[in-house]
């Protein structure tokens, strides 16, 4: 059932946001919502599938945890580690036993957690400090990776609800509104 609420955006700041931010954690807060609606019903089985091939609503949420770390560590200035490296090769790997929704869901909370804590301690006059990604070294800054990491937030937030539709679509439980 969609949620009646307005979205993130439309409810105004969230405490001690800086103005300049505030689209990303508006985004940040969205996708939470939306991931937990769309992927709390999902049986172990539903998560992992990959109907037509595409990628598992458990990778996507993995994905999301994984890339706010990534983006995040690089919007600080700081290198990749050897473990965020390895967990990157482990996004897709469901588990034994294969993670269940609140497990994933919960480390999606505490992903977006964490990404809103260094967004509130970030000062809009350090949003254009330059910061290089990956071993290319390629060139961004501050905000261009805090955005990024919002808008790409949101890109597997769409995934996720896009494959969970299907999924419940082929268990004949989804109902078009």
């Amino acid at each position: 059932m969609a949620s009646t609420r307005a979205e993130a955006w439309l409810r105004g700041p969230l405490d001690g946001v800086p103005p300049l931010l505030m689209p990303v954690a508006h985004a940040l807060v969205q996708a939470r919502e939306d991931l937990q609606e769309a992927a709390s019903g999902l049986s172990s089985a539903e998560l992992w599938s990959r109907p037509g091939g595409a990628a598992s609503v458990g990778f996507h949420l993995n994905h999301i945890v994984g890339s706010l770390d990534r983006l995040f560590t690089y919007a600080r200035g700081a290198p990749l580690t050897a473990e965020q490296l390895a967990a990157i090769k482990q996004e897709g790997v469901p588990g034994t036993p294969p993670a269940r929704a609140a497990e994933l869901l919960e480390a999606v909370h505490r992903a977006v957690d964490d990404a809103l804590r260094v967004v509130r301690q970030t000062p809009e006059t350090e949003l254009l400090v330059a910061r290089a990604v990956g071993r290319a070294r390629l060139p961004t800054n501050v905000l261009g990776l805090l955005v990024h990491a919002a808008e790409h937030t949101q890109r597997h937030t769409g995934q996720v609800i896009t494959t969970g539709k299907i999924i419940r679509g082929s268990a004949g439980t989804f109902t078009s509104s």
